[in-house]
């Protein structure tokens, strides 16, 4: 007796050895993290250019796997079980990134940290500390507003204006220390300068007495930073100058080796 024709549906229909559906419905799911995470199935349509009877299917199968959630008003948002996915990911890139943290220890000398921006905040993902006894504010886990540090600065500058500013308006501006920048119009000029030079400074904006370098990583699956922090007195300009090529070359071959781990 034939096999059913299942084998020739969309379901088991594969591109470039993907299982069509399977690259369909993580599609729809990026494109929903691009809108916010909430759609609707005419937006849906609309972006991913599938059509209603395919997209309404897909929908309904990653809803029952609790990736997706219906909201009362019809539309749809990204589920809960996403979270986990989402954590575990982030750890697994914080052991990808210490080799490369772990180098640039070796060659500042300084404390070596990788940060994801998560929603509204800044969370650190790795850290490899440096053989030196000063105990900083930088511990993987910790999660502090963007505003007052180097790869909060590093990471909004890659982001307009506009949406930088609603940033800010959701998360207030608390200063940590009298250095805090605490005003949209300095933080925003501060990001004008990380776009200029291609790195950022926390100038004991988040700790007195410690100053941080930070630069993002290039096209990072996920917004990411890398830094190196240390006491003011060792993290001078003159350093500086010597610190910055080594974080933006450590940065950008993190940058390949995550491609080699999500090949397109």
């Amino acid at each position: 007796m034939p096999r059913s024709s299942a084998s020739t549906t969309d379901s088991a229909k594969s591109t470039g050895g993907g299982v069509q559906s399977l690259e369909r419905a993580f599609d729809l799911l990026e494109r929903m993290a691009d809108a916010g995470g909430e759609v609707g199935l005419s937006e849906l349509s609309a972006h991913s250019g599938l059509p209603l009877p395919t997209i309404h299917r897909l929908m309904r199968t990653l809803v029952s796997c609790g990736y997706v959630r219906q909201q009362p008003n019809r539309r749809y948002a990204l589920g809960p079980r996403l979270i986990r996915l989402g954590e575990s990911a982030s750890r697994l890139l914080g052991t990808w990134a210490r080799p490369y943290l772990a180098r640039l220890v070796e060659v500042t000398g300084e404390t070596a940290n990788m940060a994801l921006l998560d929603g509204d905040e800044i969370v650190y993902v790795a850290q490899v500390p440096s053989k030196h006894s000063m105990r900083m504010f930088t511990e993987v886990g910790r999660r502090v507003l963007p505003h007052s540090t180097g790869v909060g600065k590093a990471l909004l500058a890659g982001f307009p204006d506009a949406e930088v500013r609603a940033l800010l308006q959701r998360t207030g501006m608390p200063a940590a220390t009298e250095k805090t920048l605490t005003t949209p119009e300095e933080f925003l000029a501060a990001l004008a300068e990380v776009r200029r030079s291609g790195y950022a400074v926390d100038d004991n904006e988040q700790e007195i007495g410690v100053r941080c370098l930070a630069v993002s990583v290039p096209d990072s699956p996920t917004a990411a930073a890398i830094s190196i922090s240390g006491p003011a007195g060792r993290v001078t300009e003159a350093a500086t100058d010597k610190i910055v090529p080594v974080l933006k070359q450590v940065a950008t071959e993190l940058s390949e080796a995550l491609a080699s781990q999500n090949p397109s």
